[in-house]
């Protein structure tokens, strides 16, 4: 945690250095829409958006590895139940010992 907080506080000092020395104000463009913005917000825009995307194109094997965990455990607790019903039925198959060595 502390290392993962060094990190964090370095990467934010190099954010608020870049928005220092880049205070211009740049018109973005995108099909009908214009506006007036600062390079930051685009940068920091485009990157927020990659990191949703990345976020939602690894939904669906979360998904899919959360429902093969759950099966497995299901199966888990099945071959329990049976291993316990097959001790059961060796106990009543065993003869009981006389204890006496042979």
């Amino acid at each position: 945690m502390k290392f993962s907080m060094i990190v964090l506080i370095v990467l934010l000092a190099l954010v608020a250095t870049f928005a220092v020395q880049n205070p211009g104000v740049i018109t973005v463009r995108f099909l009908q829409f214009r506006g007036d913005t600062s390079l930051l917000v685009v940068i920091v825009a485009g990157f927020g958006a990659g990191v949703l995307g990345g976020w939602l194109a690894g939904l669906p094997g979360t998904f899919r590895r959360r429902s093969e965990a759950t099966a497995a455990a299901r199966r888990t607790r099945e071959l329990e139940a049976e291993i316990g019903d097959l001790k059961k039925t060796v106990e009543r198959l065993t003869p009981p010992s006389t204890g006496k060595a042979q």
